[in-house]
């Protein structure tokens, strides 16, 4: 088994991941043919981080205003306006109170109690909900 990605008959592939615009572009080059990809688990989340990121920075260009939106409000993926990047990983709204669990970009994650009607800057709002 190789470290790259293969085409189902075993022939080397290549995938470039690029942020355009608001857009993420995914550009194959492998024999012609069909193309199915298989790739080594590493590969995968080789691939998957240049996804992640591609889309991150899409994102960041097409919101360049911040949102602002009421604690209780808050999805998952939501991230929050600062210095530091802190993701919603978890929202839970008990009554009054928002317990929202953020991750940050080092991988922490910390659960921190809002009133549920506390207004929380965003720097981008999760589209995929």
């Amino acid at each position: 088994m190789t470290s790259g990605i293969e085409d189902t008959e075993g022939r080397g592939a290549a995938l470039e991941v690029n942020p355009v615009g608001a857009r993420v572009e995914i550009r194959a080059m492998a024999p012609p043919g069909g193309l199915t990809l298989v790739c080594t688990p590493a590969r995968a989340r080789e691939l998957a981080a240049a996804l992640t990121l591609a889309a991150d920075e899409a994102d960041s260009a097409r919101s360049a205003r911040p949102v602002t939106v009421k604690a209780r409000e808050l999805r998952r993926g939501d991230v929050r306006e600062g210095d530091r990047a802190m993701t919603v990983d978890d929202i839970r709204v008990d009554g009054a109170t928002a317990h929202v669990t953020w991750k940050s970009g080092a991988g922490r994650s910390w659960t921190q109690g809002y009133d549920a009607d506390a207004d929380i800057t965003l720097r981008r709002r999760d589209g995929g909900r």
